[in-house]
């Protein structure tokens, strides 16, 4: 059975997309089966798996609007090593046309059923706001993987996050849970960034997991040749602290 993850933040530019293509990249190398579901319209995924977005014949759009399988829709990323469901302009019409459907919240689950004996792990990256896009992705999910700055600010936007997470576990997903939090853009030279950071393995404990993404300017510059930064350069602080990542994932997935 496939764990399904949200990776989500409420909180734009916190690294949500970065974090969902290096992880399954991640994973990959580890040997895990991987589907990568863009549910942002901005299609950043799509594009940092190697993938043209303005390419796609088929993409979750049409997953969503149940005129296509993720079978059908899913291209590979080569040199990733994982599936990807893609994003375009597309689906940012589709919260609209979602409105007025049956089931609308809970059409990415259903076709994510299909494929669930395909993959070890599919990652879910959601779009910077709680709209039914990304409450498909919270009703499909096991769980939560957020990555956050140590930031004062956002400390204020998990807070809301959590509380969204709670409702959506109470009438809709009751299997969804916060897996983890993951600190990144981290720079252990900034004082407050470390406080933030005891304040958070202080009040969520194993909750934060133990790596750490360093601020890093090659996974900032993979996007632009279409690559995850763990292939891009892998020696990197950034990559090495991913595959860390991934590696702590499969650890923790195997206790549970």
């Amino acid at each position: 059975m496939a764990r399904i993850f949200c990776i989500a933040n409420q909180k734009g530019g916190v690294g949500k997309t970065t974090t969902t293509v290096n992880l399954a990249a991640g994973l990959a190398q580890l040997g895990q089966r991987v589907l990568v579901v863009d549910l942002d319209p901005q299609g950043n995924a799509t594009m940092g798996s190697g993938v043209d977005k303005r390419s796609l014949t088929l993409s979750v759009y049409d997953v969503l609007i149940e005129s296509a399988s993720i079978a059908e829709a899913r291209v590979p990323s080569q040199r990733g090593g994982f599936d990807l469901l893609g994003a375009n302009r597309e689906l940012a019409g589709a919260e609209v046309e979602l409105v007025g459907l049956e089931r609308r919240e809970k059409r990415l689950k259903n076709a994510l059923s299909a494929v669930d004996a395909a993959y070890d792990f599919v990652l879910i990256d959601c779009p910077p706001s709680l709209n039914l896009l990304t409450l498909n992705g919270l009703c499909a999910a096991h769980g939560v993987v957020v990555p956050m700055q140590c930031e004062y600010f956002a400390l204020e936007g998990l807070s809301d996050l959590v509380n969204t997470i709670k409702q959506v576990h109470a009438n809709l997903n009751p299997d969804l849970q916060i897996i983890g939090l993951l600190r990144v853009m981290f720079d252990a030279r900034i004082t407050l960034q470390q406080q933030v950071s005891d304040q958070l393995k202080s009040h969520f404990g194993d909750k934060v997991f133990d790596a750490v993404i360093p601020r890093n300017v090659r996974l900032a510059e993979a996007p632009s040749y279409g690559l995850p930064g763990v292939v891009f350069d892998p020696a990197s602080k950034g990559a090495l602290a991913f595959k860390a990542f991934a590696a702590e994932m499969v650890g923790r997935m195997g206790a549970m």
